[in-house]
């Protein structure tokens, strides 16, 4: 299956977000997998690899 870009994450919970609150289960657990999700994306988006260059860090 094909992964979702930052972009398109941040395009589904502008979407959530218009919709409004649900009670839904599915939707709810939804939402949340795809906040979880689209902030590792930001956070990998903003990490500088170019500082670990010759072992300066772990990743």
């Amino acid at each position: 299956m094909h992964e979702l870009t930052l972009e398109e994450l941040t395009a589904l919970l502008n979407v959530f977000d218009r919709a409004g609150a649900s009670q839904d289960a599915v939707e709810s657990d939804l939402l949340t997998r795809l906040k979880a999700h689209h902030a590792e994306k930001e956070e990998l988006a903003s990490m500088d690899f170019d500082d670990c260059l010759g072992g300066a860090c772990k990743l």
